[in-house]
């Protein structure tokens, strides 16, 4: 006679906890909005993101005023216009139209020439040249003046003939030298995605089962907590692995994103920070109980912090110390710090250490909370 197969309580428990997982994977299969929201959303997100926001400068109007109607006037416009960031959408005879062309908005910004600068320019005269600006749009002013004035300051001592400086000053941009603004959105973009993807399929799960009733079937086996918390947690983790390669993927492709640093830091910044929204949607859902308040709550505790306090668009060491604080809490503010040394820099853990220990710390003390607030029966 055979004896039982003994099987030890971390191995039953392991095996609870792969059913559990294989039950929640079987769920996704069969639910095609839940599958769409895990793949489909995170592509989408990035190419409206990616295509849509942009702080470039191209192909901007123009107008241009030449009262001059010199070769040396038309070689500044030439110059000015060569890269197509600012094209000529109108040419005017009188000054006094660049002011209805602004309020209509059809051009973003106005060359005026005066009479006589070619003469004064040759003449080794003072020469005046007015460039007009609509400043209502402020990042795109700032983009024009930042463009522009360089070109036409350089265009302005070539045609005087001056002799160079004994001293040139240079700017070398790093990391970014074309400063495109896919390099600085995509970093941060990817962090929101997978902030948005994981927090809303996490936040719903738990919240499903209380309002369909199967908790209290799933209270009458032996399975614990922990046991359920992490069943429910491996499937998305997994889901998440395949949207953060999708979405860096298409952003080196679609954006020209570089990839300056370690593979493994990546993935493991990536790790951390899938888990931490995960086990944050997780413990929402245990909270919440209700499909509405989990999106509800969600949204306001990741989503949000996701786009304005994790450096997404705005550096938090620029916001008031109340702010910093707030948003030192919220695990995205690490997680576009580690995608943005790893892809643009290529930092190396001496410098990323705080940020994924920061990320495994609220790892931890999030699944914690989840499974000490998940209920041992129905009240």
């Amino acid at each position: 006679m055979t004896s039982p197969v003994m099987i030890s309580p971390r191995a039953r428990r392991w095996r609870r906890i792969r059913a559990l997982a294989r039950k929640e994977v079987a769920h996704l299969l069969r639910d095609p909005v839940t599958f769409f929201l895990a793949l489909g959303l995170p592509l989408v997100l990035l190419v409206i993101f990616g295509y849509g926001v942009s702080f470039d400068l191209d192909r901007s109007p123009l107008a241009v005023v030449d009262q001059d109607r010199s070769p040396l006037s038309r070689r500044l416009i030439q110059g000015l216009t060569a890269t197509e960031e600012l094209i000529v959408a109108r040419q005017e005879e009188d000054p006094e139209a660049v002011e209805t062309l602004f309020r209509r908005n059809e051009v973003a910004s106005a060359l005026v020439i005066p009479p006589g600068t070619a003469a004064h320019l040759a003449g080794g005269r003072r020469t005046e040249i007015q460039w007009v600006i609509d400043g209502s749009d402020n990042t795109r002013a700032m983009g024009i003046l930042a463009t522009g004035l360089p070109m036409l300051q350089q265009d302005l001592r070539r045609e005087a003939g001056g002799a160079a400086p004994s001293v040139e000053a240079r700017v070398q941009l790093l990391y970014n030298p074309g400063l495109r603004s896919s390099r600085f959105f995509i970093p941060g973009l990817t962090a929101y995605i997978l902030a948005v993807a994981g927090m809303l399929l996490t936040a719903l799960t738990i919240a499903r089962e209380f309002e369909r009733g199967n908790l209290e079937q799933l209270f009458a086996t032996p399975v614990g907590p922990f046991e359920v918390i992490v069943g429910k947690l491996l499937p998305y983790l997994a889901l998440g692995i395949v949207q953060a390669l999708l979405v860096l993927a298409a952003g080196g492709v679609l954006f020209g994103v570089p990839f300056a640093g370690s593979l493994w830091l990546l993935a493991l910044g990536t790790l951390l920070f899938l888990g931490a929204t995960l086990a944050q949607g997780l413990l929402i859902s245990v909270v919440a109980k209700s499909q509405q308040v989990a999106t509800q709550v969600g949204a306001l505790t990741s989503l949000l912090p996701a786009v304005l306090l994790s450096g997404f668009l705005f550096p938090v060491h620029r916001m008031p110390w109340p702010l910093q604080v707030l948003a030192s809490i919220f695990p995205a503010r690490y997680f576009v710090s580690v995608l943005r040394g790893v892809l643009l820099k290529g930092a190396g853990l001496e410098v990323l250490w705080p940020h994924l220990a920061a990320l495994a710390t609220f790892v931890v003390i999030v699944l914690s909370l989840a499974v000490r607030r998940f209920p041992r029966r129905i009240a």
